[in-house]
C-alpha cells in the first residue's frame, strides 16, 4: 500500500513536471513572439508620434500665419474706413459743385 502510494505520487509529480516543462517552453515561445511584435508596434507608434509632432507644429507655424495675416486685415480695413469717411466728406464738401458741372 505505501509501495502504490508511492508510485502513484511519484507519478503525478513526473506529469505536474512534463506539464510545467512544456507550458513553460510554450510560455517562452510566446514571449520572444511577443517581444518582436511589441517592438515592432513600439517603432510604428512612434514614427507616427513623429509625424503627429510635425503636424501639430506645422499647425502651429499656420496659425501664427492666420494670426499675422487676421492683423493685417484690421490695420488694412481701418485705413479704408478712414479713406472712405475721406472721400464722404470730399464728395460732401463738393456736392454744391454739381449744379456748375454740365449734364452729360
Amino acid at each position: 500500500m505505501v509501495l502504490t502510494s508511492f508510485l502513484v505520487g511519484f507519478t503525478l509529480s513526473v506529469v505536474g513536471l512534463v506539464v510545467v516543462v512544456v507550458r513553460g517552453i510554450s510560455l517562452w515561445r510566446q514571449g520572444k513572439s511577443s517581444g518582436g511584435k511589441i517592438t515592432r508596434e513600439m517603432a510604428l507608434f512612434e514614427e507616427r508620434s513623429a509625424r503627429t509632432e510635425e503636424l501639430l507644429a506645422d499647425a502651429e507655424r499656420a496659425s501664427a500665419d492666420l494670426h499675422a495675416a487676421t492683423e493685417r486685415l484690421r490695420i488694412s480695413r481701418a485705413r479704408l474706413q478712414v479713406l472712405l469717411a475721406s472721400v464722404e466728406t470730399a464728395q460732401r464738401r463738393t456736392r454744391w459743385l454739381r449744379v456748375f458741372l454740365p449734364a452729360r
